[in-house]
């Protein structure tokens, strides 16, 4: 296809829903993926090829600002996105996270609207994600109008046992959502699958769920191996005419009347900083009038925890079916919000030893099995001046880290927690830049084109015909998973499409 009606850039959470919200409209679509389909071999299961040897990292450096360091992100590009590895937590956003809120490091902003226009949409990206959960049990879980369609995947012994000391100290320890068949998984391999790659239907990631069901529609095509070298501005700068591509060596272009960029919050924020300006942005670049593009970068202030008792072994496989909001809206005592705590995948030595270089490989298998491992995510506030930037061919990061009081504090009460649980050693440990956790925020929507690149359905206010649809629109982190987030923003925006760019 030269000639589409609709180009999409990315196969990820917000591509691939978006995609799957436009089947069957009739509409010639071409999904441009840069990345193949992730193979199916024995590394996808082994701890020590993922975790220690980095098979699956990709083979691209970034760099720091200010003539800072290269660095190897933990950005994947495969089709399905980072979505093939990720915890398969499908959460929503509280209510409040909808209005601003005040943190330790400032003021969290508010969405352009509220969580009851958003509802309906996270009700349908539950269910096109099959996502397992249940009600009741979290105070902080906003109003669902569908319950959930599957029961939550079921607690192993060791962290039944967690839930229940953790209710002892009066807490309220809830069943994540997730969209993982844990039955379907564990047939493929007995391993956690947070962090791991899927390779097959255990998880249901932006392939096996919303980019299958798209597919299904003959109208929608998929090019792999296509990397999107720059977006090509009308004369007047009112439209994009033309993306530009290079696939097997060979630079192609294709003309659609819509484009949907997806590329993800850092890479789609590159795509528009290194497209050509038609000459009416200040900044340079695309859809930059406001010179936010690259800007208000957030990715969420996150540890790892592990409590750890020696006179008990955790023989769970996969772990990661607990949360505890009990400090997501205050830090317990009145006071502004910590964040979201949940489990983590199980954690093996291999696993260890990619963080911990020295220490025998004994010691670190009898830690990692008596412990039980838990990450703790704090938000992460937009700052004009934590960004994206391009230099010629390389990707920039500035990132400025805010609310780190918040992470701090969350450590702390949970330190006390895990002791008053009756687990003699916890330890902590920060994650940082090489870990991609939900970074957003980088071509955020809001009410104003001053203040931001796009309208609240994610269109372009300088560009007509261009919407970007991934983590880049969040105009705040909140302190929880944001994948369920965009997939239910990429269905409210192929409504809109739907409604208002191919009726005839």
């Amino acid at each position: 296809m030269t000639h589409p009606d609709i180009v999409i850039i990315g196969s990820g959470i917000g591509g691939a829903t978006i995609a799957s919200g436009l089947a069957g409209s009739g509409a010639s679509i071409l999904m441009l993926e840069r990345g193949e389909p992730l193979p199916a071999t024995p590394h996808a299961r082994d701890t020590r090829s993922i975790f220690v040897d980095g098979h699956y990292r990709p083979k691209e450096m970034w760099r720091e600002a200010g003539g800072g360091a290269a660095f190897n992100p933990g950005n994947y590009y495969y089709v399905g996105g980072n979505s093939k590895f990720y915890g398969a937590v499908l959460i929503r956003y509280r209510k409040e996270d909808f209005s601003s809120m005040e943190h330790f490091g400032g003021v969290s902003p508010a969405w352009p609207f509220s969580y009851d226009t958003f509802e309906p949409w996270y009700s349908k990206a539950e269910q096109l994600f099959r996502v397992r959960g249940t009600l009741g049990e979290d105070p902080t879980e906003p109003f669902h109008s569908i319950p959930y369609a599957f029961k939550p995947v079921p607690d192993e012994a060791p962290i039944a046992r967690a839930r229940a000391e953790l209710r002892g100290l009066g807490l309220h320890p809830a069943s994540l959502p997730l969209g993982v068949d844990i039955d379907t998984w564990l047939k493929e391999g007995k391993t956690g699958w947070d962090a791991f790659p899927n390779t097959g239907q255990g998880k249901v990631d932006a392939q096996t769920g919303p980019l299958t069901t798209a597919l299904n529609d003959q109208n929608i095509k998929l090019e792999t191996g296509a990397y999107v070298e720059y977006l090509e501005a009308s004369p007047d700068g009112k439209t994009i005419s033309a993306i530009h591509y290079r696939q097997n060596g060979e630079l192609k272009k294709v003309t659609p009347k819509l484009v949907i960029l997806s590329a993800g919050a850092v890479n789609s924020a590159v795509i528009l900083l290194r497209s050509p300006s038609p000459g009416n942005s200040k900044a340079g670049g695309l859809a930059n009038r406001s010179d936010q593009v690259g800007r208000n970068f957030m990715n969420h202030n996150s540890s790892a925890m592990l409590a750890i008792d020696p006179r008990r072994r955790n023989d769970a496989v996969y772990q990661k079916t607990l949360m505890l909001n009990d400090y997501y809206l205050s830090d317990g005592k009145g006071g502004k919000p910590l964040g979201n705590v949940q489990l983590l995948g199980k954690i093996d030595g291999n696993m260890l030893r990619a963080n911990v270089k020295f220490a025998p490989k004994f010691a670190l298998d009898f830690m990692a099995g008596h412990a039980i491992d838990w990450y703790l995510m704090c938000e992460d506030l937009p700052d004009p001046e934590s960004r994206i930037m391009v230099d010629g061919k390389d990707i920039v990061m500035q990132w400025r880290r805010s609310n780190m009081q918040s992470l701090d504090g969350l450590t702390k009460v949970m330190r006390e927690n895990f002791r008053a649980c009756g687990y003699p050693i916890v330890l902590s440990r920060p994650f940082d830049k090489r870990t991609p956790s939900h970074q957003c925020g980088t071509v955020r929507m809001g009410d104003d084109p001053a203040t931001a690149p796009l309208d609240p359905f994610c269109r372009s206010f300088d560009h007509q015909n261009l919407f970007v649809v991934d983590g880049g629109f969040l105009p705040n982190s909140a302190a929880v998973n944001p994948a369920l987030s965009i997939a239910a923003q990429a269905l409210r925006v192929a409504d809109h499409i739907r409604k208002t760019e191919l009726t005839a």
